[in-house]
């Protein structure tokens, strides 16, 4: 892969949310972040920004690391 190609990472926001009973859209809603950006995280084709990955991970009460897997 060239240094200029990006990857979105696997992660398990869809899993976390999910067993909470929470739609897109409200995850968005707390996150401040449109219902598309989750859609995307979700999906793999979008790699949060560093403060929404920790806004992310401890609203699930996880780390960065266990959310989000580089090498997936």
């Amino acid at each position: 892969m060239k240094n200029t190609e990006r990857r979105a990472m696997k992660n398990t926001v869809r899993r976390l949310r999910t067993e909470r009973g929470l739609s897109q859209g409200q995850l968005a809603e707390v996150m401040d972040v449109s219902r598309q950006t989750i859609n995307s995280i979700e999906q793999d084709r979008y790699t949060p920004s560093l403060p929404l990955a920790i806004a992310l991970a401890r609203y699930f009460g996880s780390t960065v690391e266990e959310l989000f897997d580089a090498d997936a």
